[in-house]
């Protein structure tokens, strides 16, 4: 009695399989049946020529109520333009004519297909486009299409150089950079107008010699990530920090200069080693040093003179001293760093291990999220006594600066601030609206130009502010505080006759 009990049992599960198996594998070669695809067009950006691109994917559906199996799947185009492909776990290998045959799409079922594309050298300046078609030809005859879209970039690559004479980057090709980029002492490397260095994961520019980066207001030099592709639709890599290693100057590296230079996407932007005091290490002007998973600007017991420059959003400070001779003016500090609750303040200014034998502060907006955005390291002796070891200098001046910071009573305190602004303690979203055009932190993008509503506006002294701002546009009669000068947009007059 009990194997005739197994036997029924058996023959049930079986008349149910066989009818599980008869819905699944009802294929049909009707043209009325079509596969259904999640995007028309795979679009990979821009790549390098030769550097293979991030992989892509798109899913390809079966709700036509019929199993659907594909006679092949092709790329159209072979491989003349470098696409590969991965359909459902099998490559469209050249030794199979880039194609796949027999791929099955059951009802209600999806399949996943994967896209990464190797461009070959244009020998060209320009981006070139660059598209092919993955073909789906069903059983039916039909064939169903999806385009494939990317640019390619032809660039010049060094890797790991070490430069020990005077050499000079011009602004030809992009210019990609694989590991360490070092300028030895006694030789400088002169980046020309317009150049745009693209560096890898890790690299970056160590100068134990001369760094001049001759930007100008219409051809500025950029130092950014080699990434040129989007995380999400709305969000380049390139908005992302820490990208690439930043510049470091090292100790006896000086007279160096940085104008009309954006750097941004680090890891720290710029550091510099302690160095002779008496000596200019480092000059920034009219540059943007921006979005920094460390420091945007370290400088630790050096000279370095910064003015009409933006140092913004990073996770440490945008502005850290540790001792030395520091001058800054008209520059624009902001912490909004999007990426870290954690993040440090706009300035950090310290004599805790240096001297700091001069840290002058003028026309400088200083803000951010926080409701405290500077922090000081005054440093106090070890001991009592008299063997007491005295404690570092710490001189410091702040001058026409709108800042965000409690507002400074103690009397000791208050002749470092002259005609200073200490800001309300308003939510951080007022902040952002009240001083800047654009702080949108969904999507990374910023424009710390001033809105119309900033009390930066005519704030600066006429005697100490540059003449120009960080754009090279000309300072009015009653300067602004901060990097740029206000100016009113322009908005187009509506034509009466339409």
């Amino acid at each position: 009695m009990k194997h005739i009990h197994t036997y029924i049992i058996m023959c049930v599960l079986g008349v149910f399989g066989l009818s599980a198996c008869d819905d699944i594998d009802d294929f049909t070669t009707s043209p009325n049946n079509l596969l259904t695809f999640s995007t028309d067009t795979v679009r990979i950006d821009t790549v390098f020529s030769t550097v293979p691109s991030s992989t892509r994917d798109f899913w390809v559906s079966n709700r036509s109520g019929k199993g659907l199996r594909c006679t092949s799947v092709r790329l159209e185009g072979g491989n003349q333009n470098g696409f590969r492909v991965n359909v459902d776990g099998v490559y469209l290998s050249p030794e199979q004519g880039y194609k796949a045959n027999g791929i099955e799409v059951r009802n209600k079922d999806s399949i996943r297909v994967f896209v990464e594309v190797t461009t070959a050298v244009n020998h060209g300046d320009a981006p070139k486009e660059l598209n092919d078609r993955l073909v789906f030809a069903l059983e039916s005859g039909v064939e169903q299409k999806v385009v494939l879209n990317a640019w390619s970039w032809d660039a010049d690559f060094v890797r790991s150089k070490t430069i020990t004479t005077d050499y000079t980057i011009t602004a030809g090709k992009p210019l990609v950079v694989y590991g360490p980029l070092t300028v030895e002492e006694g030789a400088t490397l002169t980046i020309a107008p317009g150049a745009t260095l693209f560096f890898h994961d890790g690299a970056g520019i160590d100068v134990k010699g001369r760094l001049v980066c001759k930007g100008t207001a219409d051809l500025p030099v950029t130092l950014r990530g080699d990434r040129l592709d989007h995380m999400f639709d709305y969000l380049p890599y390139d908005r992302m920090s820490g990208l690439w290693n930043g510049v470091h100057f090292l100790e006896k590296s000086y007279d160096n200069r940085m104008e009309f230079t954006d750097l941004h996407s680090a890891f720290h932007g710029v550091r510099v080693d302690s160095s002779d005091v008496a000596r200019q290490t480092l000059t920034i002007a009219n540059s943007t040093i921006h979005n920094c998973q460390g420091h945007a600007l370290y400088v630790e017991n050096s000279k370095v003179t910064v003015e009409n420059s933006q140092l913004t959003n990073a996770l440490n400070n945008c502005l850290g001293v540790d001792g030395g001779d520091v001058q800054v003016n008209n520059c624009t500090l902001a912490q909004f760093y999007p990426f870290d609750s954690n993040r440090a303040s706009a300035l950090n200014f310290s004599a805790l291990k240096r001297p700091l034998q001069q840290f002058v502060c003028r026309n400088t907006l200083i803000t951010g999220y926080s409701a405290d955005e500077m922090m000081g390291g005054k440093p106090v002796k070890d001991a009592t006594g008299e063997d007491a070891a005295e404690p570092n200098a710490f001189n410091y001046k702040f001058e026409n600066c709108v800042i965000r910071t409690p507002e400074v009573t103690d009397e000791e305190e208050l002749p470092h601030f002259v005609n200073v602004v200490f800001e309300e303690k308003e939510n951080a979203d007022s902040v952002c609206t009240n001083h800047f055009r654009k702080v949108d932190g969904d999507k990374q993008d910023y424009d710390f130009r001033l809105a119309k509503t900033s009390v930066a506006i005519d704030r600066a002294d006429p005697a100490t502010a540059t003449k120009t701002d960080r754009n090279a546009m000309p300072r009015d009669e009653r300067p602004d505080v901060g990097a740029y000068e206000f100016k009113e947009e322009k908005t187009e007059e509506p034509n009466p006759q339409e």
